[in-house]
């Protein structure tokens, strides 16, 4: 049984730490699809572009063409 002191992995987290990653995974690779993040974290095209507004909305990547992601210049520090 988890005590009021234990740490705790939350939905929040997760999230974080999958965006992060999805953020990682297209400054790696240049260009990506979203079916190419879809198959890449097993997860819902619907939970993707969710992720991908939210990297958008901070300016961290960017829609050249419809369905395709890239980063933009702005610097990120992961950590």
């Amino acid at each position: 049984m988890l005590g009021s002191g234990s740490l705790s992995i939350t939905s929040t987290d997760r999230m974080m730490t999958r965006i992060k990653s999805i953020y990682l995974f297209i400054s790696k690779h240049g260009t990506v699809s979203t079916n190419e993040l879809v198959e890449e974290f097993g997860i819902t095209q619907r939970t993707v572009q969710r992720d991908l507004n939210v990297l958008a909305y901070n300016e961290l990547v960017k829609s050249p063409n419809r369905g395709f992601w890239t980063t933009t210049s702005k610097r990120v520090k992961v950590g």
